[in-house]
């Protein structure tokens, strides 16, 4: 075994753990172990270097497997998926892969200048009613800013437009949690110039329909096509997010038709559309087509546009734009909000638990069975908060210290946090009084570069910037 050390680095045997106390090498008789590569990592602020681990199964040969990475102190140093490692701060850390249960380490050392925290920058104000901003693919000079009361306005440069890309204000009702909602540009949108809106009509049914551009800036309502229609028993928990996926599908969130405690039973019923993230097809069929590989194709009693079921309002969900994973913000009855994962390699079909459970604890009962259930990665109590709105990984260049961070707030408080998800957890957690823009945060926003904004249902924009 030791001849491998000058090759592949240090190696650990199963005795030795996490191995931040030092290193050494393993027992004769073990025969697989965790290789890291290299003994030890030094970085400027802002610099990076890629690790690389393996399976040592024999004196001669090795096995290369996909490690989970974690740091220990993401404000010194980050990791992604990758093995990227990235200088945050000046300080010295341990970045950890782990394999089939056997971890390595590596020591860190970041020196130069500290990175500066994260702060709000102002770029807009006067808006009515801000609940969702999206970019263009590949467009890094404007946001389109859905306003809760009807229309989609263009920042373009930080500047905002006098006129907005469309106005469907007469078509929206705009009462309690109804209204325009959201927009998603089709992933060739450049091409065949489509978006998607969300929106709830007059008479408080859910929509989702098609528009086509007639200019860069311009949404012509004239070219309105119905994709999905859901009636809502009732005025709350229309969900209202629309997303396209890195698959080119369309993921489409839906409550589980309000009031409150889930009175229909929603949340359990997979022949309800209500209560689920859907997974659409747009461009194979009219108005859309059932993907192959959704989980419930083939089952009878079953909506097979059904990707996850069991959530009670998920107002906010996004996927990391470098690992693929689909974080939920779930909003919470009484009690709990809470944030799910679904890791990009899931099939789909995930039972989030609402309404059996509530965050991590039953609802309406003493006790309850999380059989086939799948619980939250974080929760938060109603004594810190009232509603959770979902947010993103941080994948931008801007401010290295929320590098791989998933941020989210709550809409009372205005508070902000964040967690690093690894091996199915979430650690790291920290909140960041700087990012608060006050109460009523109703959403995030990730431009086309991965910078992340926050806006607030008073009417302002902010982007997060270095303070």
């Amino acid at each position: 075994m030791t001849k491998l050390i000058p090759l592949l680095g240090v190696v650990l045997g199963v005795a030795v753990g996490c191995g931040d106390e030092g290193t050494t090498a393993p027992p004769t008789d073990v025969d697989t172990v965790l290789v890291l590569s290299p003994t030890g990592v030094s970085l400027a602020v802002g610099g990076n270097q890629t690790l690389v681990a393996v399976l040592v199964v024999s004196d001669t040969d090795t096995v290369s497997v996909q490690p989970g990475w974690t740091s220990r102190n993401g404000s010194v140093a980050s990791v992604n998926v990758a093995g990227l490692v990235t200088g945050v701060s000046p300080g010295n850390t341990h970045v950890l892969a782990e394999i089939l249960g056997l971890r390595d380490s590596v020591a860190v050392t970041v020196t130069g200048t500290s990175v500066q925290p994260p702060g709000l920058r102002r770029i807009a104000s006067g808006l009515s009613q801000p609940v969702f901003a999206v970019a263009p693919p590949g467009d890094g000079t404007r946001l389109f800013v859905v306003e809760k009361t009807g229309a989609i306005r263009v920042l373009r440069n930080d500047t905002l437009l006098a006129t907005p890309a469309i106005d469907i204000s007469s078509l929206v009702s705009k009462g309690s949690e109804q209204g325009l909602l959201s927009m998603a540009f089709h992933p060739d949108f450049a091409t065949n110039g489509f978006v998607y809106v969300a929106y709830t009509d007059t008479l408080g049914t859910s929509k989702v329909t098609r528009y086509q551009a007639s200019a860069a800036e311009t949404i012509d309502p004239a070219t309105a096509f119905e994709i999905l229609s859901v009636l809502q028993p009732y005025t709350n928990h229309n969900g209202g997010l629309v997303l396209f996926g890195s698959d080119g599908m369309l993921y489409v969130g839906l409550g589980d038709g309000g009031s409150g405690g889930d009175p229909d039973g929603n949340g359990q019923n997979r022949a309800s559309l209500l209560g689920t993230i859907l997974r659409l097809d747009v461009d194979g069929g009219t108005p859309y087509a059932i993907p192959a590989d959704n989980p419930f194709v083939g089952q009878a009693g079953v909506r097979e546009e059904i990707w996850v079921y069991g959530v009670r309002n998920p107002w906010r969900f996004s996927f990391d734009r470098s690992t693929g994973d689909l974080y939920i913000g779930d909003v919470g009855q009484g009690a709990r909000e809470e944030i799910d994962v679904q890791p990009a390699a899931s099939t789909g079909g995930e039972n989030y638990g609402w309404n059996i459970m509530e965050g991590s604890i039953c609802y309406g009962a003493a006790t309850c069975s999380t059989v086939g259930l799948t619980l939250p990665v974080a929760e938060y109590p109603h004594s810190t908060g009232c509603s959770v709105t979902g947010g993103y990984v941080y994948r931008g260049t801007d401010v290295p210290a929320l590098q791989g961070r998933y941020l989210y707030a709550d809409y009372c408080e205005g508070w902000v946090r964040s967690f690093t998800y690894f091996g199915g957890q979430a650690i790291e957690a920290a909140e960041w009084p700087d990012l608060s823009p006050g109460t009523l945060v109703t959403s995030f926003a990730e431009d086309a570069r991965g910078e992340l904004y926050i806006m607030t249902i008073g009417g302002a924009l902010y982007r997060i910037v270095p303070n």
